[in-house]
């Protein structure tokens, strides 16, 4: 290349041809739902049974909130267990809703089923290794 040939790029070309406009269809994309994030302290092994949903295949939590959900919806927990330094942060869906003054006298609140994935599967494990056999009692939890 020879030095007239050089283009200086720090002054802005002040009148410029004309470019083809280009047309492109925009992708068959769903916009990006923002997760509703819920952060939930629990301090007591007889809390986290209550709140605790085994029956669910990737484990899960009830949630007491009067936040609004819905069925199926995705959102991020981020939860501490009895003061513990790491915070477990997972995604889940709400797979139940218990709506504030049910006749059941149940607390009004979301069932929120973990991730399928690593932080899922984790928090799973550590809640499970926390109840040990109270997971086998008939006792009442939120959802049963």
């Amino acid at each position: 290349m020879e030095e007239n040939d050089a283009i200086d790029i720090t002054t802005p070309d002040l009148n410029p041809e004309p470019k083809p406009e280009l047309k492109l269809e925009p992708p068959d994309l769903k916009p990006i739902a923002k997760h509703k994030t819920l952060s939930i302290i629990i301090r007591d092994r007889a809390v986290l049974f209550a709140a605790y949903m085994p029956f669910l295949k990737s484990g899960g939590l009830f949630i007491p909130t009067k936040k609004m959900f819905s069925m199926g919806e995705s959102c991020r927990l981020i939860i501490t267990l009895f003061g513990e330094e790491d915070k477990f942060t997972v995604n889940g869906k709400v797979v139940w809703i218990t709506p504030p003054g049910s006749p059941s006298n149940k607390a009004g609140g979301i069932g929120v089923e973990f991730a399928e994935d690593l932080e899922g599967e984790r928090l799973k494990r550590r809640i499970e290794e926390i109840l040990g056999p109270l997971l086998r009692s008939s006792d009442a939890t939120h959802t049963m």
